[in-house]
């Protein structure tokens, strides 16, 4: 199967079955997203979602937050993975937002990525949910998924597995393109024991035909 032919096929079926396809994270704007993503690193959304509904209501802005001790912050965030380094993070990013931003979260990747804590996907997932930007953030659902389905051919980092899906995906749909691999890959497309009799791509995934159709 040619590239163009698997990228038409697999993007066709998620609009045909996934047309509406967000964040499961809890936010209500831009700053609160960014702290959830931040706390989503090797966490889940669902803990994130209970997590940060007391961490918002003592912490609501980044002026708040900026004022808040390390301690405090890690106090309301000590259930979810690495909360030493999190609380860190974002005392910095609310900081950095307070005094280097003027209190607005910024809308760019280059001036996002400036923030403590605030990687290159960190950043594509901001742009992408918040402004719509025609950007896909890779995190390990999407990185294997698209290896899997064949998107990818030779792709070996996320940086590789990003700029393929950007070059491939038209920029209309990269934004649901990032929630859609996600979703597949956290429901369907585990990393282990992926469901592919369940699996509406199975027939234009390149891992299923190469495992006879296990």
């Amino acid at each position: 199967m040619k590239i163009g032919e698997r990228y038409r096929g697999v993007l066709g079926w998620f609009e045909e079955n996934m047309a509406l396809a967000e964040t499961e994270l809890s936010y209500n704007d831009p700053f609160q997203l960014i702290v959830a993503v931040i706390l989503s690193a090797q966490c889940t959304d669902k803990r994130v979602n209970l997590i940060t509904p007391v961490l918002f209501e003592r912490f609501p802005d980044a002026g708040s937050m900026a004022g808040a001790t390390q301690e405090e912050i890690f106090g309301l965030i000590k259930s979810c993975s690495y909360p030493n380094n999190k609380a860190k993070h974002l005392k910095g990013m609310a900081e950095m937002i307070v005094t280097r931003f003027n209190g607005i979260v910024p809308s760019t990747r280059e001036e996002l990525t400036e923030l403590p804590g605030v990687g290159r996907k960190t950043a594509n997932v901001i742009a992408s949910v918040v402004w719509n930007s025609p950007v896909i953030a890779v995190d390990t659902h999407v990185f294997r998924v698209a290896r899997r389905l064949g998107l990818t051919p030779g792709a070996k980092t996320p940086l590789d597995v990003e700029l393929r899906l950007t070059r491939e995906i038209p920029e209309d749909v990269r934004p649901r393109a990032h929630h859609w691999l996600l979703l597949h890959g956290r429901y369907i497309c585990t990393a282990r024991n992926p469901k592919c009799n369940t699996c509406g791509l199975k027939q234009l995934c390149a891992w299923y035909a190469s495992h006879d159709g296990k």
